[in-house]
């Protein structure tokens, strides 16, 4: 029997389905991504992008289509992680647009949202390429559109429209060379073919767990092994806490704590934290007065019996930290209670980094809030909106400091409702600290952003990590374990020796012009290798100044700028 009409019960159950769909599919849709570097990426974006609309819509009590509608759009827009996930939101909320008003949906009418969702992606991303989700979304559209003349049945179109769109993902290799050198298809279309494929196994009637977890709500125990202790304590200030010394506190708390609440009161700071050092915590405090109530809990042992005990509940207002989308919260904007805010400056910061050393060059150079996250964890449009939010200014600049959270950021830019925001849309961290060291307080936050803009055209960026699996790329054969060297405009260097690598990465950024070579270096970066780098280096360019800079970022073992 054909389906012709379905209500918006039906729909949310499509939805919830296609989101179940990508999240089984998550590490093989990671897996196709083309650079062999160690992070999450495509899969994982895109799973967290549609999950944070999945929770909205499974939360529904009783779906109409536009409260469905509403919590698919909504809920996809401001959880948008990378440009995949952004893509992905693009595209629910162009299909949305088209049938939140109606009753139920019929063939000519879902393939009306169809067309406009294609149409929506395309126009959210400035230089649009064939042969990735965009390509296969199209397919989509244009089999939809075909189909609207040809049948009423809306499983044969669900059907049809994903085989379309399955048959020009296989051919995605043809349109990108380098998806065909690496033996991949294109991960962004493939996750988009599992949304299509749950919705459209709900439509042929089977059975599939709808349930949606809360990824926001894990248990305890997820960071048992990341911080050992729990410190909450009072701090009397011996003089006034002013909102710079709020900011050193938070900053540097940041590098070595998570779970961070601090509140402040008329006559002292409340704190409550997790992390693995709570002698550099409490000693830190002491910098700032006397101590009080201090209590330490053992996260992972009772210290007596060896039985595992329940951390010491945060309270429930506590900003927490995940390491996925972790941003420093802001300072309170009053000195004490009573006394009035500051007036909003006229330009803020909002810089996305890692690592304490890297946060704290941003810190130092006036980024007013710092969101923890980069290659390995893309902050979604509502952490920046958060972030955004937390700057007392008129005007926040945006740095995402990596070409995978910039569409995120524009995102951000163009939902926020209560301040202007620019995104000044550097690609990487050196990129970001550049543009910093040029901002003119006395200039305006557009005239700024024009000149950062020029000013970051200056800087040449690579980074050192290492290749999860073989592969090959523009001709160059990856093996897993593999020094990588990347480049501005992509790998630049492969070698089993991580120096030669750097050796030979350096040598394509490094010009006659060049002066200046800043190396910021990871966490896990002994110092006996940076020392034998640092050697190799002063002898192999003379003629250029070297800055050696503990970054501590994870995962990418050295982040180089040239100037």
């Amino acid at each position: 029997m054909a389906i012709t009409t379905i209500d918006a019960e039906v729909l949310s159950r499509c939805f919830l389905a296609g989101a179940k769909a990508l999240e089984a599919k998550k590490d093989y849709i990671n897996e196709l991504n083309v650079f062999p570097v160690p992070d999450g990426d495509t899969g994982t974006n895109m799973t967290a992008t549609i999950m944070s609309a999945a929770r909205e819509v499974s939360g529904l009590p009783t779906p109409d289509m536009k409260a469905v509608c509403k919590a698919m759009s909504s809920g996809s827009l401001r959880g948008a992680r990378g440009n995949s996930g952004v893509i992905l939101s693009q595209l629910f909320r162009g299909f949305t647009k088209v049938v939140k008003s109606e009753e139920t949906l019929d063939v000519p009418k879902l393939a009306d949202a169809f067309s406009n969702a294609c149409d929506t992606a395309y126009k959210a991303v400035m230089k649009p390429k064939e042969g990735t989700i965009l390509t296969v979304a199209r397919a989509a559209a244009d089999k939809a559109l075909v189909l609207s003349a040809d049948t009423e049945d809306i499983v044969t179109f669900a059907q049809e429209i994903v085989a379309a769109a399955d048959e020009t993902l296989k051919k995605t290799p043809e349109m990108l060379p380098v998806l065909k050198e690496a033996g991949v298809v294109d991960s962004g279309g493939q996750g988009l073919v599992c949304v299509l494929e749950g919705a459209r196994d709900i439509l042929e009637g089977k059975e599939i767990d709808l349930t949606i977890g809360d990824e926001n709500h894990e248990a305890p125990k997820e960071e048992e092994s990341k911080y050992t202790y729990q410190a909450a304590f009072r701090i009397v200030p011996a003089a006034v806490f002013s909102e710079n010394d709020e900011k050193d506190l938070r900053n540097y708390y940041g590098a070595i704590a998570g779970e961070i609440y601090i509140s402040q009161t008329v006559d002292d700071i409340a704190v409550t934290l997790q992390t693995n050092d709570p002698g550099h915590v409490l000693t830190k405090a002491l910098s700032f007065g006397s101590i009080a109530s201090v209590s330490i809990t053992n996260l992972k042992m009772d210290g007596k019996d060896g039985k595992p005990v329940q951390p010491v509940p945060v309270p429930a207002a506590a900003p927490t930290e995940k390491a996925e989308t972790a941003a420093k919260p802001a300072p309170s904007k009053g000195k004490k209670e009573g006394t009035p805010a500051e007036p909003p400056k006229e330009v803020g910061f909002v810089a996305v980094s890692i690592g304490k050393g890297l946060n704290g060059i941003f810190s130092e150079l006036g980024a007013d809030y710092i969101i923890e996250g980069g290659q390995t964890m893309n902050p979604s449009t509502e952490d920046i909106l958060n972030a955004v939010g937390k700057v007392s200014a008129k005007t926040v600049i945006v740095l995402p400091n990596n070409k995978n959270i910039i569409l995120a950021a524009n995102q951000a830019r163009d939902i926020s409702e209560d301040k202007e925001v620019i995104v000044l849309p550097t690609k990487t961290i050196p990129q970001g600290i550049a543009a910093l060291i040029n901002f003119i307080p006395e200039e305006s936050a557009k005239d700024n952003a024009k000149h950062m803009l020029k000013d970051i055209e200056n800087v040449r960026s690579g980074e050192i990590t290492y290749a999860v699996r073989d592969t090959k790329i523009n001709d160059r054969e990856i093996h897993k374990g593999d020094y990588m060297g990347i480049g501005d405009e992509g790998i630049v260097a492969v070698n089993p020796d991580i120096q030669v690598a750097f050796l030979e990465m350096l040598r394509t950024m490094v010009t006659d012009d060049s002066s200046l070579c800043t190396v910021y270096y990871g966490k896990n970066v002994k110092k006996k290798d940076l020392q034998k780098l640092q050697a190799t280096l002063t002898s192999t360019f003379p003629d250029l100044e070297f800055e050696i800079t503990e970054g501590d970022q994870p995962v990418y073992y050295y982040i180089v700028s040239v100037e």
